[in-house]
């Protein structure tokens, strides 16, 4: 049993990995949930302080990270248009124009839902550099906590 759950656990680290880039996958909270099935193997047991606050982390910046592009774009002067455009343009990059797509989609979003709202390039421009950083910022720190988590997995697992 326990061989099973550590090679689920490395297919939820995979997945959580890949979740960091991608945005509809919940990346930090897939990797620990690969943390807790190997924690559920008699191979290792974690502490508790361990698992609580590395599943505070994994919710805390999915969480965040939903957050940023938004924070990004009303801090660099956009308005809830350029918002809406920078989550539209998010799912379209997705789908349609991966892996450029999930970059550029926010951005090019925000941008385009700034100028519906007014004709001055200059400051959509900003919005959506606002919306560029504020996915970055939130894909570097889901990428941190996963590190961790895929660093613990394996340190422990083998």
């Amino acid at each position: 049993m326990d061989i099973i759950l550590i090679i689920l656990g490395v297919f939820f680290m995979l997945i959580g990995l890949a979740g960091c880039i991608v945005p509809i996958i919940p990346g930090p909270p897939l990797s620990y949930f690969g943390i807790l099935l190997l924690h559920w193997t008699e191979k290792v047991q974690f502490e508790q302080n361990f698992l609580v606050t590395w599943g505070l982390l994994a919710v805390g910046v999915t969480v965040l990270d939903m957050l940023t592009p938004i924070l990004g774009t009303k801090k660099f002067g956009g308005t809830k248009r350029g918002t809406w455009g920078a989550t539209i343009g998010l799912i379209l990059g997705l789908f349609f124009f991966p892996p450029i797509g999930i970059i550029l989609g926010p951005f090019v979003g925000a941008v385009i839902g700034e100028l519906t709202h007014s004709e001055d390039l200059n400051k959509a421009i900003k919005s959506g550099l606002g919306s560029l950083l504020g996915f970055i910022i939130g894909t570097g720190l889901k990428l941190v906590v996963t590190g961790f988590l895929i660093y613990f997995f394996f340190k422990e697992a083998f």
